[in-house]
Formats: C-alpha cells, sequence, structure tokens
C-alpha cells in the first residue's frame, strides 16, 4: 500500500520531461529502485483506483519514462512541478490525503 508521503519521496527521482495541463510525462532516475523501499510498479499503477484526479498512470520501464494523466482542476499543474522539485510538499501531501478513496 502507497502513503502520501511515499508519493513524495518516490517525486524526488522524477525529471519533467514535458506537461501540459492534464498530462505530466517525467523520466524516472533509476536510483529509485534502491530508495523506494517497499513500493512495487503495481503499487504506482494502482494510483488512479485510488486517489480521485489522477485518472491513469503508464509506466515506460524500457526508456524509464512515467506518464500521469490527471484532472487540472483537481491538481493544479503547478503541483506536480512543486512535487518534483521538492518544493510546496505540504500542501501537495495534504491535497492527496483528502483525495484519497480510501485509506492510503
Amino acid at each position: 500500500m502507497i502513503k502520501s508521503e511515499d508519493i513524495v519521496k518516490i517525486a524526488s527521482f522524477f525529471s519533467i520531461i514535458a506537461h501540459t495541463p492534464g498530462r505530466l510525462r517525467v523520466r524516472v532516475n533509476p536510483m529509485i529502485t534502491k530508495n523506494a523501499g517497499n513500493l512495487t510498479l503495481k503499487d504506482i499503477e494502482d494510483l488512479p483506483k485510488k486517489i480521485d484526479g489522477i485518472k491513469d498512470i503508464k509506466i515506460n520501464k524500457i526508456i524509464a519514462s512515467v506518464t500521469i494523466t490527471y484532472d487540472p482542476n483537481i491538481f493544479r499543474p503547478k503541483l506536480w512541478e512543486d512535487l518534483v522539485k521538492q518544493e510546496n510538499t505540504q500542501e501537495l501531501t495534504s491535497l492527496i490525503n483528502n483525495l484519497a478513496k480510501e485509506v492510503i
């Protein structure tokens, strides 16, 4: 099971490739596999089922990228950029906890 704090932690391994409101594509640092704890790809892929506003997550292992499709009315685009930069994480953690469909 993934926690909002874990989302903030794994985001530190992301760098933005492309971002338009509603769609974020990030490159994933390979060091994530050593530092993600007991998080699995399945945990990440299942986030749309657990958090309102995240529509889809696609992981491309070959080129080490993740594409997140989201509702920009729920998650302001700047929040994603803040997450990747590890800024304003309290607001994002609070938002994720409020939008959780189940206890995560």
